[in-house]
């Protein structure tokens, strides 16, 4: 695959929320092929925003964003943007939606038009990956805030993701399962976006910080 080109390129990208709020204002940005990467700054800055504006969950009142290569400005421009990258919400509970932990997990590789067999062979693959191969039944609902973390990355890893979005990907975490995310994070070689205020976490899994501060990246 061509990786040439900048993962994510954006230039002069601003954004108002519609109370008038402006938390983006000319923020520019190239995201390079393996790049890992952390993005701090404090909280109601924008950070998560500018996650959701990559994966098309909001679009920019002003700017240019590029990814993969290409500009991302309409729906369906962003369907092989959340196809192409794994984007983990801060709260688990706006991405599990399903009754039992291998449902969450297959629900990505069958909206890719994978078979069943293989939906569930990739289940079984991202499962054991973090761990969790004997949660492949349990109920969604019931499991605990740092479980839940946990499955959601399964469901972005079980779609072979070319970049890893996380937000706050540690919060709920106990300290054994925030040390095996190092461990996945690492042996997995992908590029990686990461918003976090755990600076230990940071240093083990990120080369690069930028920081949000007054609407762009400094």
């Amino acid at each position: 695959m061509d990786e040439s080109y900048p993962l994510i390129r954006i230039t002069d990208l601003g954004f108002s929320y519609p109370d008038g709020r402006r938390v983006l204002d000319g923020l520019s940005l190239v995201f390079e092929p393996g790049l890992k990467a952390g993005l701090t700054g404090a909280n109601g800055t924008g950070k998560t925003t500018l996650f959701h504006l990559i994966m098309g969950l909001l679009r920019p009142t002003s700017g240019r964003l590029e990814i993969f290569g290409r500009p991302r400005t309409r729906e369906e421009d962003f369907r092989e943007v959340r196809a192409g990258i794994g984007f983990v919400f801060q709260d688990a509970d706006d991405q599990l939606f399903c009754p039992t932990v291998a449902d969450d997990v297959a629900f990505g590789p069958l909206n890719l038009g994978l078979g069943r067999d293989e939906a569930h062979a990739r289940v079984h693959e991202a499962l054991d990956l973090l761990g969790l191969g004997a949660y492949e039944h349990r109920i969604t609902y019931q499991l605990s805030g740092g479980e839940k973390k946990l499955v959601s990355l399964a469901t972005v890893l079980s779609m072979k993701p070319r970049l890893l979005l996380l937000d706050e990907p540690t919060a709920g975490l106990d300290e054994p399962a925030s040390e095996r995310l190092v461990q996945v994070l690492n042996d997995l070689g992908l590029p990686l976006f990461i918003i976090s205020h755990d600076r230990d976490f940071l240093k083990k899994t990120v080369t690069h910080l930028f920081r949000l501060e007054a609407g762009r990246i400094r």
